[in-house]
């Protein structure tokens, strides 16, 4: 095994006095860093350190944990794959396409989505191994690739995973997780592969010395097919679990996932360099980041700090690993049985030191917290928006108003990590949760765990499929699509051609917002779409697309774009057509789309007056939360805002 080789610079006295103890912490740093984190997390938050929340920070490290485990076999070989998400996303739709889609017996669609898995893996093992492409380029072309062909194969919508499948994301005896049962399983075969099979002793080789692993006979490229094989097929794995936590696969799943695993790795001690890394370094890294985002929740701190945290804390792994060699620590990985039998102590050791923790934050939060009584939790799909943006200042001006502690959270268009903040929620026992879901069915689960608990949930602009919510507060999506079809049409005479600039694929207010829009325009067959692309609710992106567009459509009539911000993108590629020649519609309402129609540029935005959907949610979830009766379905208007009455919108 071709390691790196430290010598110990700490004389014959081990571990004894303070340098023994200087060289157990730096030896240990990950699991330092984890035992720091849960002490000052449950010295912080009396919600952290109760069963239900540790099951949650389990559950949530899951999918990370089996991905870093997969990434941890290619980072020890001295490579990188920043596939695994996209393969993850890919396979979960392979499996719940052919099982529901094209009648495919359960078992052998399981069997086809780890194939896929693997097959990616393959593909990247050739490109690297083969066409000498470095492992950087070969697997960032993977990522497109099978992010691609998950949206060909769903069209762009989740789809609902197979019944028998999904109890990969419920619980046994009703309390433990099964997605904690298969990441230590994939652990323990991390484990075994690294240190007791042939190909284990060649990864470390590899990332020891390629070229003295070539000469000593080492068959280099055979080898590493085998290794980017291993972590697709726990791509394949980690993204099944995640479909069946999701009930559903999200084409759309695991987006920036690649970067969690590699962070996971890192900071369990492997060197991007290669020749060290172990399966439980990389479990405790996957732990740090979970106890990191679910602490952070719990606390109440921003989504976007919570990311500039977990970048400084990637940093600084990688500094301590700079650090430990410098200081002749042991390298992870390396190391015979007398290594392993203190590391054996470091962890009894550390188990002693969270039981004195549990004991000690057991007597300082003993007792029930009032409160949480008048606490609430509101769950956006994204704050990269200023519709979501303008909801959230509605909610914090009602909260506000009526005296209520909201926690507002980010999911960042994730439906996974909106699953994982409001079981966060849940297990603070908030008085009430508001979400904003990224996806309806994939909501569900999480949103079932809440209703067990008897914590009331209220929907705000989107629905949640198969759970119940105490109100859903909503503007009609299909309704404003077929308003902005006939505001379109209309403005057109009737006739000409037009394209339509889609929103994210998989969301449902792009589906809803399509299908009504399609559906008004039924009534105008002299209107003719010319082209659909999607340009994912962004205006960066909506100018891009738009420029693109017009290279094929220069002589076009009009646009339709599925939100404010394509919109403001379409009419910056437009330039002095729109408003002349183009007549361009929008959606939403915005500050900058009502400016944009009130100096006539943007012909129209369908408004759904989002801070009002803020702000009725919040008192219909405070409301639901003290036992008065609320209704099922709150709606709020939609209107058409043209230059005409955009003074008179108040939004």
């Amino acid at each position: 095994m071709a390691t790196d080789t430290i010598k110990s610079s700490a004389g014959a006295g081990g571990a004894a006095g303070p340098g023994g103890l200087r060289r157990l912490l730096l030896d240990n740093g990950a699991l330092t860093a984890l035992i720091v984190l849960v002490v000052a997390l449950s010295a912080l938050s009396g919600d952290f350190l109760t069963t239900d929340n540790l099951l949650n920070i389990g559950v949530q490290a899951a999918v990370t944990a089996i991905l870093a485990f997969g990434v941890t076999f290619v980072i020890v070989a001295a490579g990188i794959d920043l596939s695994v998400g996209s393969v993850a996303a890919l396979s979960a739709t392979v499996l719940a396409w052919s099982a529901t889609s094209e009648g495919v017996p359960v078992a052998l669609a399981v069997i086809l989505a780890v194939a896929t898995g693997i097959a990616c893996g393959l593909v990247n093992g050739f490109l690297v191994s083969y066409g000498k492409l470095p492992p950087f380029i070969a697997t960032l072309a993977m990522l497109s690739v099978a992010r691609g062909l998950s949206l060909v194969i769903s069209q762009g919508t989740p789809i609902a995973f197979p019944e028998s499948v999904s109890h990969l994301g419920d619980t046994l005896g009703g309390w433990l997780p099964v997605p904690v049962l298969v990441m230590v399983v994939m652990g323990l075969i991390t484990a075994f592969v690294l240190g007791r099979t042939y190909i284990g002793r060649s990864m470390y080789a590899i990332g020891g010395n390629e070229e003295a692993s070539r000469l000593s006979g080492l068959r280099v490229k055979k080898q590493k097919l085998a290794i980017y094989a291993l972590s697709g097929l726990f791509a394949a794995a980690a993204g099944i679990v995640l479909a069946s936590r999701l009930s559903s696969a999200q084409p759309q799943a695991a987006q920036g996932y690649e970067l969690d695993a590699i962070a996971a790795v890192v900071i369990g001690g492997a060197s991007l360099a290669g020749g060290t890394g172990k399966a439980s370094g990389t479990l405790i890294g996957a732990l740090i980041l979970a106890v990191l985002r679910n602490g952070l929740n719990l606390l109440s701190v921003s989504a976007f700090w919570q990311q500039v945290v977990i970048g400084v804390v990637i940093a600084l792994a990688v500094l301590l690993d700079t650090v430990r060699r410098k200081a002749g620590a042991t390298p992870v990985g390396a190391g015979g049985g007398g290594s392993k039998g203190r590391q054996a102590v470091t962890y009894l050791l550390a188990a002693v030191v969270a039981a004195a923790v549990v004991g000690a934050t057991s007597l300082l939060h003993g007792g029930s917290s009032t409160a949480a009584q008048q606490k609430i939790g509101l769950s956006l799909s994204t704050l990269n928006n200023p519709f979501f943006v303008q909801i959230r200042a509605g909610a914090e001006e009602e909260a506000k108003k009526l005296g209520v502690d909201l926690t507002v959270t980010d999911a960042q268009n994730d439906a996974s990590q909106q699953a994982n903040q409001l079981q966060n929620f849940t297990s603070e026992g908030l008085a009430s949760i508001v979400v904003n879901p990224v996806d309806s069915d994939a909501a569900g689960p999480a949103v079932r765990a809440a209703n067990r608990a008897g914590i009331p949930v209220v929907g705000v602009d989107r629905g949640v499929t198969k759970a119940k919510t105490a109100a859903l507060v909503a503007s009609d999506n299909v309704e404003g699509g077929e308003l902005g079809a006939r505001a379109l049409a209309e403005k057109l005479g009737g006739k000409g051609t037009i394209v339509i600039l889609q929103g994210q694929a998989g969301t449902s207010a792009s589906r809803e917002r399509g299908a009504g829009f399609a559906e008004g325009l039924k009534a105008y067959p002299g209107i003719k779409v010319v082209a659909k692309q999607p340009a994912d609710f962004d205006r960066t992106k909506g100018l891009d697309v738009m420029s693109n567009l017009l290279q094929a459509h220069p002589g076009i009539d009009g646009v339709f774009a599925e939100n404010d911000e394509m919109a403001l993108g379409a009419i910056k590629a437009l330039g002095s057509k729109a408003g002349t020649s183009v007549q361009v519609v929008g959606f939403d309402g915005t500050p900058d789309g009502l400016r944009a129609v009130g100096d006539g540029t943007l012909y129209a935005s369908v408004a759904q007056q989002p801070r009002e959907l803020g702000r009725i949610a919040v008192d219909n979830a405070l409301r639901a939360a003290e036992g008065e009766k609320v209704s099922a379905t709150v709606k709020v208007p939609v209107k058409v805002v043209t230059k005409e009455n955009v003074a008179d919108f108040g939004g």
